[in-house]
């Protein structure tokens, strides 16, 4: 998508994708080695009752969603950041995860070259749960033709 084709109140979903406990525990082993997210038989007697992805892997999930169903082939220059990010419950495996992208502004930059969209992104499981909320800014490149 350009930035000409947001709108003000415009809703955009993904189509789900699926995430099962190997790629929950690899991500983690990697990148956030808590023993909620890699040891299967500790997590069991947990809080969470067994492994859950974390928080950043879910946000992961949520950029590819969004590169795959809204940024590849775009203008999109990058983001200046969040004006939040929660995680109100946590990815289980086997969870199917969708994208729903609420559009909150768009406007032009002050010096014209950019276009501005300030967003919400949902991520919500199967039962309409969601597991990642967040607003960004993203840029898009006004001067490529």
């Amino acid at each position: 998508m350009h930035f000409k084709d947001f709108r003000v109140g415009q809703v955009i979903q993904s189509p789900p994708t699926r995430i099962e406990q190997p790629e929950i525990i690899a991500f983690a082993k990697a990148n956030d080695p808590q023993w909620f997210h890699t040891d299967p038989e500790r997590a069991a007697s947990g809080r969470w009752h067994g492994i859950i992805a974390s928080g950043w892997h879910t946000c992961v999930i949520a950029m590819r969603l969004a590169y795959e169903h809204i940024l590849k082939d775009s203008d999109s220059i990058g983001s200046p950041g969040l004006a939040y990010l929660k995680w109100p419950a946590p990815v289980r495996p086997s969870d199917e995860l969708r994208l729903e992208v609420g559009i909150l502004e768009t406007r032009i930059s002050s010096n014209g070259l950019f276009g501005v969209v300030r967003w919400r992104w949902r991520l919500l499981n199967q039962t309409d749960e969601v597991v990642l909320d967040l607003e960004t800014t993203s840029l898009f490149d006004l001067t490529q033709k």
